[in-house]
């Protein structure tokens, strides 16, 4: 598992407090990341983990999959999608699906794009279930902290279509759904995560596993995978 040493944060990761622009003065440097909070911060709907989920995640992910149409599943405000849009713009754009997508979303992607006008034309914001999207397999599917077993829904979903998919998985219950032959070695959490990643490995999928820092999030595995070459 890929693993890296926490990073001294300005603010603190974890708090869901809302950003706004009275907050911008922690992001003056010249990163990408005190652009990206910047933009954030003008928006001012953001709550502030999920600022420091979505960027951990995103780096994560680009480090391993390049290009693709990026789907960002039980995508809330579509942050996750837009910031690998911008870390890799060889991939042609992002659909972000949600059912309840966030009245605010639109603000922050016109925020995003203000920053970044080639984003502009090239991110979906739609509000529909996730059945109800159409994948295919150069897709890229994302999801971060899809709650439960809908996590375990985008990944059938990307394992249908023969899709690269990253998940970072939160609220894992056991339950008759849910296996607990590992609970007596693992904590349940981890359990759950190691079958899901047993499941994918099992439908052809090469994987690879990494953590976000704990300080965002105590929920931090992130699983990602990619069919085998037939």
């Amino acid at each position: 598992m890929e693993d890296e040493p926490e990073f001294a944060y300005a603010l603190n990761p974890s708090s869901r407090s809302r950003l706004g622009p009275k907050q911008a003065r922690h992001f003056q440097g010249t990163t990408l990341f005190d652009r990206l909070g910047r933009a954030v911060c003008k928006a001012a709907c953001l709550p502030r983990k999920e600022l420091y989920e979505s960027w951990e995640v995103a780096r994560r992910i680009r480090r391993r999959f390049r290009g693709g149409r990026i789907v960002d599943l039980a995508a809330g405000h579509g942050l996750l999608g837009q910031i690998l849009l911008i870390l890799d713009d060889s991939s042609p754009g992002v659909l972000a699906v949600d059912p309840r997508l966030p009245p605010s979303a639109p603000r922050l992607l016109l925020a995003l794009v203000e920053e970044w006008p080639r984003l502009r034309d090239r991110v979906e914001l739609v509000a529909q279930s996730l059945e109800e999207v159409e994948l295919f397999p150069d897709d890229l599917v994302v999801s971060a902290h899809a709650c439960g077993g809908l996590t375990d829904r985008v990944l059938e979903r990307a394992r249908d279509a023969r899709a690269k998919v990253a998940v970072l998985p939160c609220c894992h219950q056991l339950g008759p759904e849910r296996p607990s032959e590992l609970s007596g070695w693992l904590p349940d959490a981890v359990a759950i995560d190691v079958d899901r990643a047993a499941r994918l490995r099992a439908a052809g999928y090469r994987l690879h596993t990494a953590v976000i820092p704990a300080a965002i999030t105590p929920q931090n595995r992130l699983l990602l995978g990619a069919p085998e070459d037939p």
